[in-house]
């Protein structure tokens, strides 16, 4: 094996296949990097057995082979790196990396010790979409999710396909985020309706990788599923489990209604969280009388705050109490300049979204209160 890289390119590469690799690992060989050159084309591979990523590097082919490197090691040794152009060769057991001032051996292991990337049975049917789109999909829904042992299918996405549109849904049990996707932002070569649960860690992986102006594609079967760009590949495995039938819990109607500045109502989150050190806990009081409602804190160790907000209020006055992480969470992940807080009764589940972007909702229980 011996070819000619640039150094940038070997170090975005690395960067966007290192997270993939089983640094936790008692198997050395998950610690490493596949390097395979072969069809004039280089390949760095990387996998913790659960995700597996694959990334493409331009450079000029000399001689085909393949070789399995510490990640940390490697990308540590490109990452310094001053020169530009990288020679890179392998050596009985060993990587060489030569610029025109430095060289290096790299111990390594041999390659059929590396685990078999797994293949997707159906390469037929893919969903295609445009990166910007699926990237913010991800990140306003994987805010709702926590990691769970007991239950594997709250520590995944769903993603829900149909003919009109793409849904993707995450929760936790005490919050829940959707995004609707709607089928003219994407193409599809799927015949029929399809829900599928993807991990959280590869989700969040896939929103890494994806560039916004990649197009991504989409594959699936039974048991995994595989994300593709010009670029990169990731595959990972679904989770099982059956996600929460949440349609029911979605509020319909509220006691009260408020339309608030969203920026200032995360800059009033965010002061009031001050005092609530201890507990994580914000009061929001709505009050229709003044057309504001008030975000506030109180620790009796520290203090108290409060921050009055002007705000479009329709209903009674309400008042409700949030863990202020999740509070900030929700709002900060709707878009537009303005966001809408439902209100129902006080064990009931808040809703919010954007104003002007139906696409997007998030669902919040409240703190009970004895």
């Amino acid at each position: 094996m011996k070819f000619v890289a640039i150094r940038s390119n070997l170090r975005e590469a690395i960067t966007t296949i290192q997270r993939a690799s089983g640094e936790n690992s008692n198997l050395s060989i998950l610690k490493n990097t596949l390097i395979i050159v072969e069809n004039n084309t280089i390949t760095l591979t990387a996998t913790n057995l659960e995700i597996a990523v694959t990334a493409r590097v331009s450079g000029k082919i000399i001689e085909g082979g393949k070789i399995t490197i510490p990640t940390v090691l490697l990308a540590s040794l490109i990452t310094n790196l001053q020169s530009d152009r990288v020679n890179v060769e392998k050596k009985e057991n060993g990587l060489e990396v030569k610029t025109d001032n430095y060289e290096a051996v790299i111990q390594g292991l041999p390659a059929e010790d590396f685990p078999v990337t797994p293949q997707i049975g159906n390469t037929k049917q893919y969903l295609e979409i445009k990166g910007v789109i699926l990237k913010e999909a991800i990140q306003q829904v994987v805010v709702a999710s926590q990691f769970s042992d007991l239950r594997p299918e709250l520590n995944s996405i769903l993603v829900d396909f149909s003919i009109e549109n793409l849904k993707l849904v995450s929760t936790d049990g005490f919050r829940l985020a959707e995004k609707t996707i709607p089928g003219n932002a994407f193409t599809s070569k799927f015949a029929e309706p399809f829900r599928m649960l993807v991990p959280v860690k590869a989700a969040q992986e896939i929103s890494r990788i994806v560039a916004d102006d990649d197009n991504v594609k989409i594959f699936k079967d039974e048991n995994q599923i595989l994300v593709t760009t010009e670029k990169v590949e990731l595959i990972s495995r679904l989770s099982e489990g059956n996600f929460p039938d949440y349609s029911a819990i979605i509020p319909r109607a509220f006691i009260t209604e408020a339309t608030i500045n969203r920026e200032e109502f995360l800059n009033a989150i965010k002061l009031a969280s001050v005092f609530s050190q201890k507990n994580n806990e914000l009061k929001i009081a709505v009050h229709p009388a003044k057309k504001a409602i008030e975000v506030s804190s109180a620790d009796q160790s520290v203090g108290a705050n409060a921050y009055l907000l002007a705000a479009k209020v329709k209903g009674d006055t309400t008042e409700a109490y949030f863990n202020a992480k999740y509070l900030f969470d929700a709002v900060k992940s709707t878009e537009g300049e303005d966001t809408f807080l439902g209100l129902q009764e006080e064990a009931s589940p808040a809703l919010i979204k954007s104003f002007s972007d139906a696409s997007y909702l998030h669902i919040l229980k409240p703190i009970l209160k004895a």
